[in-house]
């Protein structure tokens, strides 16, 4: 027996699991080619890359190559994808059509295509063979790349209109740029699952069908939401800076900044550029030396002054205490430093009853 081994993603990557076969890929090739003329089989080898180069051509290269024309090999094709439907060898091999609509029906009945072809075959020319197969059958159904969803394979055409909906469905009901956890939102895609097998209601199963959809994504945090979403769309420094912060949970120097985006995602960034994008980004707020923290916790840019001031505003005149610990929600900085600010004539007016104001 034939181990395939299948590899596991989280979101878009692949998921590992072993999967056993009965029949030789190669072999089953060579029977069904067989099975048709010389001209066909040429154009179906080349088609699928099922020779000796693994590369698949294209029907216009393939009519060049030959001095015919495109839609006359796309007829050779058909032509020879039809003799093996109605052929011996196809008949003969039920059993093993049989076996792969099994193994894509126990993985979630619809499943990406570049998903499901690499935990089909662990090398381009297998996973060439296990294309061509799912290409003869008509059991197996290929749905194109759209604005919405991946290329993807079904068994079961009532299941993928269920989970097609669905993904849209939730994609609707996300925020634009907030993010959820991955436990939530494998909850709300079960709320919107309505008249599919409780067999396939797994985690892996889940994830294999969120990762069907092109508006749906994850973070290295396992924090999900829409792509376009900053916490999902990561492009740079930034966002690996924003993603470290927020698992940190607390105000981070920009030193420890630079060094969490190595330990976490093992990316490279020197502290000298972590600062700089610190700095440029404002989903991030100086609150200390050195120190920042995440607009998004309630924080707002300014210096100290600008604290004592707001703080002064909305809530009249304090006593020096009362600022103190109020600049200190706001601001990691010592007591003197808030000090030399609000003793500063130029903005603060100390009152005769010890409190102070705004000049």
């Amino acid at each position: 027996m034939k181990k395939i081994t299948k590899t596991k993603k989280r979101g878009n990557a692949a998921f590992a699991v072993s999967v056993p076969f009965s029949f030789d890929s190669a072999v089953l090739v060579k029977r069904l080619l067989a099975a048709v003329p010389e001209r066909a089989r040429e154009v179906l080898v080349r088609r699928f890359g099922l020779g000796a180069n693994a590369e698949r051509e294209t029907l216009e290269a393939i009519g060049d190559r030959s001095g015919i024309t495109r839609e006359r090999v796309r007829q050779i094709e058909a032509a020879g994808l039809d003799a093996i439907r109605g052929s011996k060898v196809f008949k003969e091999a039920s059993k093993a059509f049989e076996e792969l609509a099994r193994h894509i029906s126990s993985i979630g009945a619809i499943v990406p295509e570049e998903m499901l072809l690499s935990s089909l075959g662990k090398d381009e020319k297998s996973r060439n063979r296990f294309r061509f197969f799912l290409v003869v059958d008509s059991a197996f159904f290929r749905e194109r790349e759209t604005n919405d969803f991946l290329a993807r394979w079904h068994v079961d055409a009532a299941t993928a209109k269920n989970i097609h909906e669905a993904l849209l469905r939730l994609y609707t009901s996300l925020p634009d740029d907030e993010v959820v956890s991955e436990g939530e939102l494998l909850d709300r895609f079960l709320d919107e699952l309505k008249g599919v097998n409780d067999a396939y209601k797994n985690e892996e199963v889940l994830k294999r069908w969120l990762s069907l959809s092109k508006h749906i994504g994850s973070n290295p945090l396992a924090e999900w939401g829409r792509v376009t979403a900053p916490a999902i769309r990561i492009k740079g420094i930034r966002d690996y800076a924003y993603l470290a912060i927020k698992r940190h949970g607390s105000p981070m120097h920009f030193s420890a900044v630079s060094k969490a985006i190595g330990t976490l995602f093992s990316k490279k960034a020197h502290t000298a550029t972590t600062h700089n994008e610190l700095i440029k980004d404002p989903r991030f707020v100086l609150v200390g030396r050195g120190l920042y923290a995440l607009t998004e916790w309630g924080y707002k840019p300014g210096v100290v002054r600008d604290v004592i001031r707001e703080a002064i505003n909305k809530d009249g005149p304090m006593k020096k205490d009362e600022i103190i610990k109020r600049v200190k929600t706001a601001r990691f900085v010592k007591d003197n430093t808030i000090l030399v600010n609000l003793n500063d004539s130029h903005y603060f007016k100390r009152m005769k009853d010890g409190r102070y104001t705004v000049v």
